[in-house]
């Protein structure tokens, strides 16, 4: 890009984001050191008029979820996804794709390469030549057998000056852990042992955004994924970027900066890339990523996951009612990530002061007794607390409070047409696509709980299943793909289309989402017993009847509608 292609107000902007975090002579050099980068970029051009719309829907999964004889992962994925989800989703977030040494991909040994286990760049640049890519940015930490941490170790420039080392006996009480590890990691170095900071685990060690050559790189690498076709960018763990002891080290200004940062360039270089940031932490610090509407592009609903789960194994629909009706309205050019599960557990986190400490404890005890374990964090007083559960979303369906039942596939279904047919973008775990149950012998082979939700499938073995009436897989599979292509069709699912939240009793929980073309009554019966609404006092405005449900083609009575348990209507309003 030639430089007059940068004006003097977007370098002084760029200025503003570098002031925030070193000090202005720095900064300075900074700017001079991003635009020479941008200079170099020959970068993709947008390939759509709008960032979004309601055929947006991205599919969550790992490189080698899928494997066949001869082929590379890779090449079975798209296989995989042209043959069976052309029509159903518009994206696919691959987790991390590099050679990586543990965390199934997030401790990355090289940001710049594709693990060859899985495939190569023309690998990935062929999926996204016929699907939005989503690329992983793992960019608060990296792994302990880089090269980089290989020259902290050696003491070579430039890795000897990525990453923070203290004193063992520095107070770091008051840092946030997602963790009950030790913060601070002793390794053996040519200049003695040496204390990093490492918070997810002793072989995830952070890096020091204080040295601009940290921000330097991963600016770099940001623009190499942009490149090789990403136009959806995960921010991973991004809250805890910027460390400044005597803090509680996560959600730091600088670390807001750094977001803003990277949007504006992408605003300038690749306005078609969305942000997308990743932040398991009570809702109210999670939006805050949207800033001023100058952050991430989306925010992923981390209250949904434990808040679904909790309405549909109490039968109570208020939290999740009252938690919706709080959500404010959406900045210009912003939405959600709504997602039900993904590679990681069902974060707890986000349920705080959403419902009672005491219902969350018995919520993760009956999550015990569908098979699922969970994940502790210390707690600013010292203590272990739940972090997050670990279980397969479709096996925390199997029943109610009051233990298993026949209604586990109508629950679990239940749950993902509330999440696809909300406000925002639906993104879909590749195993709850198949209604996988956990993994147990996973756990017993890796030792780690979350592979309970990370099972490998060989493509004949599942192929069986999906061809087989009886099968769980088949019954999911087949439901889910159906009603994300209906999905797909209306107007009124747009991701700016309005979302209200109807005042129902606590069996059913409902919404309107509309535009001026299009609105759709969202109707969910969320227990175990037939329910019945009068939407017509329901509703503020006049409501014609009958109402024709988009799921089933089926004629409702506007004055009398009763639900099967679990079952869930998609009733047209109005259609221009």
């Amino acid at each position: 890009m030639p430089t007059d292609y940068f004006d003097a107000t977007w370098k002084q902007r760029l200025i503003e984001h570098l002031n925030v975090l070193y000090p202005h002579s720095v900064a300075m050099q900074v700017c001079g050191k991003i635009l020479a980068i941008l200079e170099q970029q020959d970068l993709p051009q947008a390939s759509r008029e709008s960032l979004w719309d309601q055929k947006d829907v991205i599919l969550i999964t790992y490189g080698d979820t899928l494997s066949q004889p001869q082929k590379k992962p890779l090449e079975t994925l798209k296989w995989f996804s042209q043959q069976y989800l052309k029509d159903t989703i518009s994206a696919i977030h691959i987790l991390p794709f590099y050679p990586f040494s543990s965390d199934d991909g997030f401790s990355v040994i090289d940001f710049t390469e594709v693990n060859n286990t899985l495939g190569d760049w023309d690998d990935i640049e062929s999926i996204s030549a016929d699907f939005d890519l989503m690329a992983d940015l793992v960019l608060n930490h990296i792994s302990s057998r880089s090269i980089w941490f290989a020259d902290f170790v050696s003491g070579n420039a430039p890795g000897n000056q990525y990453f923070i080392n203290l004193p063992p006996e520095t107070d770091v009480s008051q840092v946030t852990r997602p963790r009950n590890t030790p913060l601070l990691v002793p390794y053996y170095t040519r200049r003695g042992v040496k204390h990093v900071w490492a918070t997810f685990s002793e072989d995830q060690i952070d890096l020091n955004y204080e040295n601009p050559q940290v921000l330097l790189e991963m600016i770099q690498i940001l623009l190499l994924y942009v490149r090789k076709g990403s136009r959806f960018i995960r921010l991973d763990a991004v809250a805890f970027l910027w460390k400044t002891l005597g803090t509680s080290c996560i959600h730091l200004p600088q670390t807001h900066e750094v977001v803003k940062l990277f949007r504006t360039i992408l605003a300038q270089v690749a306005p078609h890339v969305v942000i997308i940031t990743e932040t398991n932490v009570p809702h109210k610090e999670n939006v805050s990523y949207f800033g001023q509407g100058d952050e991430a592009h989306m925010v992923y609903q981390f209250a949904l996951p434990p808040l679904m789960l909790y309405t549909l194994n109490r039968g109570n629909a208020l939290p999740l009612a009252t938690w919706a009706k709080s959500l404010d309205q959406l900045p210009e050019n912003c939405t959600y990530l709504n997602f039900t599960a993904s590679h990681d557990g069902i974060g707890v986190r986000a349920l705080e002061g959403l419902i009672p400490p005491h219902e969350t404890k018995d919520l993760v005890e009956c999550m015990h007794r569908f098979g699922g374990f969970v994940t502790m964090r210390t707690g600013a007083d010292g203590e272990d607390t739940p972090y997050e559960i670990n279980i397969s979303y479709f096996d925390a369906m199997m029943g109610t409070r009051m233990g298993p039942d026949h209604l586990h596939i109508e629950r679990f279904l239940c749950s993902q047409t509330i999440m696809m047919a909300m406000q925002g973008i639906p993104a879909i775990y590749i195993h709850s696509l198949f209604g996988t149950p956990n993994d147990l012998k996973g756990v017993e082979h890796t030792g780690r709980l979350r592979s309970i939700n990370r099972r490998k499938w060989n493509w004949e073995e599942l192929a069986v299943q999906l061809e087989e009436p009886s099968s769980q897989h088949q019954q999911v599979f087949i439901s889910l793909r159906r009603r994300l292509n209906i999905r797909n069709q209306q107007l009124a699912f747009a991701p700016q289309a309005m979302q209200t939240i109807l005042d129902t009793d606590s069996a059913i929980f409902g919404f309107v989402r509309h535009s001026s073309r299009h609105s759709i009554a969202v109707l969910n019966n969320i227990r175990s017993t037939p329910q019945t609404i009068n939407l017509v006092e329901t509703m503020s405005n006049p409501v014609d009847t009958p109402l024709l449900d988009l799921l089933d083609g089926e004629l409702f009575d506007a004055n009398q509608i009763t639900l099967d348990p679990y079952q869930s209507v998609w009733l047209e309003l109005h259609r221009e």
